[in-house]
């Protein structure tokens, strides 16, 4: 049987049960994925299944062969948002894997125009950090919001530029306080 045509918990030996107590929906969905055969993932589901740490031996080399193809392949978030998910994982994971961390440098640093939402992950990334980066000045999330809000223009409706920065629609903290959270949206 071809490694692709099984799952998570094939691979990994290790079925998860349904909590006695219920779960949380992205628990949930998670669980399901973990039953997927990983050939069939799609761009969300490894987006999923990598911004929970789960199975990451699995999922992280197919999410790079998809960014060779695509750097700002898109789940269901924004542009670009499973290069987010890769460049999240700890530093730590990159000791691991140090092959797709050169892949991961050479797709972030082919990319000529990242977009603003991409923007924050990239600049609060082991690659900013890391000895073997290109040397950049130093950078954080907030340092990338104010630079965010002062090339923005304020918009038609009033409300002012800031609220607009990508860093903080996902919900990240910034210099002005704790981070927004759009009403209505699970936060999960």
């Amino acid at each position: 049987m071809n490694r692709r045509d099984r799952s998570l918990e094939e691979l990994e030996r290790d079925r998860w049960p349904a909590p006695p107590g219920g779960e949380t929906r992205l628990m949930a969905t998670v669980r399901e994925l973990r039953r997927k055969p990983i050939g069939g993932l799609t761009v969300e589901d490894m987006r999923l299944l990598l911004g929970q740490d789960v199975g990451l031996a699995h999922p992280l080399p197919l999410a790079v062969e998809v960014l060779r193809i695509n750097p700002l392949a898109e789940g269901d978030m924004y542009e670009g948002d499973l290069l987010a998910a890769v460049l999240t994982r700890r530093a730590e994971v990159w000791n691991e894997f140090p092959e797709l961390e050169r892949e991961v440098r050479l797709i972030v640093g082919e990319l000529a125009d990242v977009p603003p939402a991409l923007n924050c992950k990239v600049k609060g990334s082991w690659l900013s950090s890391s000895p073997t980066a290109a040397p950049e000045p130093p950078t954080d999330r907030q340092a990338v919001c104010e630079r965010f809000r002062t090339s923005s223009t304020s918009s038609t409706s009033g409300r002012d530029a800031s609220q607009h920065c990508p860093c903080e629609a996902a919900g990240h903290a910034t210099a002005q306080g704790p981070p927004n959270r759009r009403p209505g949206v699970d936060q999960s």
